[in-house]
Order: C-alpha cells, then structure tokens, then sequence
C-alpha cells in the first residue's frame, strides 16, 4: 500500500530506449528538484522492452530515491504503460512524457505555470514544430483527421502526448471499466479543461520510434470503433441508397418495357452489379465485425495490462 503523496509525479513509459534514459534522468531530475526540492516521484514503465531498458532502470532505481519502476509482463501498448503510470502515480500533478527526449523535460515547468494561470486541468504541448520522419508526420495527420471528422472526441491539432494534469481532475477515469479504448482518448472525451501551449519538439536523441504504420492504423481503428457508429452509419444510408438506387432502375425497366421499348439483357452489368453488391456486403460485414469484436473483449473483463514487477520505496 502506497502512503506518500507528492507534489508531482511523472510517468513516462518505456520501450526498447535503453540509450537515452541515462540522458533524460540527467536533465529530468534537475528540472524537478528546481521546481519541488525532493517532493517529487518519477515513474517510469518498462512496457515490455526487449533491450536493456529494465536494467538501466533498476540501476537508477538504485541511485534515485524518487526514481519508480513498473515492469509489464509484456509489451502491452504505450497507452496501456501510460494508464499504469497513472493508477500508480500519487502527485497532486502528474506529468505524462515520452522517453525519447522528444519532449524535453525544461519545458514541464511551462506546462504547470500555463495550466495554473489559465486555471485549467490540463496543460498540453502543442507543437509548432516537430523533427519526425514523414511517415510518422502522415501517421500521425491521419490518425487526428479521423478523430475529428469521425468521432465525437475534438482537440486541436498538433496535440502530444506531453502533458500536465491534475491528478483529482482524472481520478474517477482511471478506473473505467473500458478495454479496447485508451486512457488519452477516454480524458479528451471527458472534456476536462485544458490549455495548448505552443512549444518546439526535438528530434529523437537515439533510437527509433515503437509507433510503426501498423500501430498508428491500429489506434485509428480503436478511437473509430470505441468512440464513434460512424461506419455504421456508413452501413445504412449505402443501404438505404442502393436500395433506392435498385428500386428506380426496376422502375425504369418495367416503364420501358410496358411502352414497348427493348430491354436488352446485360450479363456484363448483370455481374459487376453483383460483384459490386457482394464486395460491400463484405466490407459492412467487416465493419459490423469490429463493433462485435469489441463487445466481445469488453464482456471478457480481462486487464488491460499485467505489472510483473514494482520497485518502489514508498510501497508498505
């Protein structure tokens, strides 16, 4: 049972980054030291990592007093780690940042004084400039256009991850029961308060990035699924419009046929029509699938993520 509190926690999840955290504790504690003496927690959560990430982060357990560790029995999604952060985390303001150094640790205190003086729950970066590859840069567009012209969840574009919240603002979401949506998707759609802040992103200080085209599809695929019934929508109104569509063309047909003009048969139409019909038959049936699919894991009330291992000097 964890008994301390702190002013602020950050929580930064781990994968495969085992060249620059030595780096970002060297700038990070610094940065919070100045702005809470030792009234501080960092939490970092080693998502699976198949380097030597976790080894790193036990030596700095080792050195660092407010240095925590979670292991994850396996690579559960940066989300997922970041959740567990969260549930973990005891600060009356909580830092989420990635760990490559992308987001740079001087700027935590330009998030909490911007949130503080807008008097907002939340303090978000928004990048006014970002050194990623270009496949993360159409990632990443198509991931937010989706968002906002699909669902109900609306942000400003250019948004991170890099954030300051306050931890009592969020604490009855952190419990959803909710499988297959995230903890980031799940704070936009509460609509809590918060503030955009402009900062300047740096390139990654070593490494590659863990968000491949397959993950970020895969994100795409569950803010869609869990936070909107566009494609349902998609479903009935194709419907309803070939129907209408087949509907007129018969109209048409019987007309001519009863004024007695010629009707000629049309195998070719005949079978692209059916091609046609059968290929959006499937692509609905897909699309009814992913919703069932889903019902299907939120019924399953398995964990979104296992903790293997806790360091933590604090826990009794």
């Amino acid at each position: 049972m964890r008994k301390n509190n702190h002013s602020l926690s950050v929580v930064i999840p781990v994968y495969n980054d085992e060249q620059v955290l030595s780096e970002l504790i060297k700038r990070l504690v610094p940065v919070c030291i100045k702005l809470y003496n030792d009234d501080y927690e960092i939490i970092f959560i080693d998502d699976g990592s198949r380097d030597k990430s976790y080894d790193i982060l036990v030596g700095l357990f080792q050195q660092y007093k407010e240095i925590k560790v979670l292991k994850q029995a396996k690579n559960f999604g940066q989300a997922n780690a970041i959740l567990a952060g969260l549930k973990f985390a005891r600060g009356k303001y909580v830092v989420i940042m990635d760990s490559d150094l992308q987001d740079k640790p001087e700027d935590i205190p330009i998030l909490i004084k911007e949130m503080e003086t807008s008097a907002s729950a939340m303090a978000i970066a928004l990048w006014e400039s970002r050194r990623d590859t270009p496949i993360k840069r159409l990632t990443s567009w198509m991931f937010y256009t989706f968002s906002q012209n699909v669902t109900n969840i609306k942000y400003e574009k250019g948004l991170g991850v890099f954030r300051v919240i306050e931890r009592d603002k969020i604490i009855n979401l952190l419990d959803v029961p909710e499988i297959t949506g995230t903890i980031l998707s799940l704070i936009y759609w509460s609509g809590i308060s918060y503030v955009a802040v402009p900062l300047k992103r740096d390139k990654r200080h070593a490494g590659a990035s863990g968000y491949s085209l397959k993950k970020m599809l895969s994100l795409t695929a569950d803010r869609i699924f869990s936070y909107s019934l566009f494609p349902m929508k998609i479903m009935t109104n194709s419907g309803l419009l070939i129907g209408l569509g087949s509907f007129g063309v018969g109209i048409f047909t019987l007309v001519r046929k009863l004024i007695g003009a010629s009707v000629l048969p049309g195998w070719t139409s005949i079978i692209i029509i059916v091609s046609f019909l059968f290929g959006l038959n499937f692509i609905f049936l897909g699309l009814l699938g992913e919703y069932i699919g889903r019902i299907y894991l939120e019924t399953k009330k398995r964990p979104k993520y296992v903790t293997e291992i806790v360091l933590d000097r604090d826990e009794r």
